[in-house]
């Protein structure tokens, strides 16, 4: 379930889904319902010890996305939990992740948290996305590394723009 207002919470990196088990744990005490916690993550591959392994790696490291009709001051429920910095404002208000932002991230990550591998085409010098959460966003392609199975992806998370590497699969066209 979706809902209106999305915020981010600044955590101890490395630390994001502790801390999301005990935001989620102390809501759940308190019976609050009308929300979605989410630590999204990306597959990727490793070379560890001469094979190519898969991996889970968080997509924005240091941040809870917190997704609630709710619009509550979180941190007065949070404050007391360990690894918490804060809750990201402008000025006196809750900061609000941009929709056009959202809309990006809930694409990626298909509604389980976790962007998977696409499978992409290369031609030379062009790009045609197959399948996978990158399908019809291949204006958001700055590159791709064929040797590391990665696509060096742009988008704005937060008002800045970032770098993420997402895994692909490469296909190369038979000639």
């Amino acid at each position: 379930m979706t809902y209106e207002n999305w915020h981010a919470l600044f955590v101890h990196t490395g630390r994001e889904d502790y801390i999301k088990k005990h935001i989620d744990f102390r809501l759940n005490y308190d019976n609050i319902n009308d929300y979605r916690l989410i630590v999204p993550k990306r597959k990727l591959r490793e070379r560890k010890n001469g094979a190519w392994i898969d991996v889970q790696k968080t997509l924005f490291p240091g941040y809870i996305l917190i997704n609630s009709d709710e619009i509550v001051d979180w941190s007065r429920q949070f404050r007391d939990i360990t690894g918490l910095v804060r809750i990201l404002r402008n000025g006196h208000e809750l900061a609000e992740i941009a929709r056009s932002e959202v809309e990006v991230i809930n694409k990626l990550i298909m509604n389980d948290d976790l962007i998977g591998f696409s499978t992409v085409l290369v031609k030379g010098t062009a790009i045609q996305v197959i399948e996978g959460p990158l399908l019809s966003m291949e204006g958001y392609i700055q590159s791709i590394d064929t040797r590391k199975g990665r696509a060096k992806v742009i988008f704005n998370f937060l008002g800045e723009q970032r770098t993420i590497d997402l895994g692909v699969n490469i296909l190369k066209p038979v000639l």
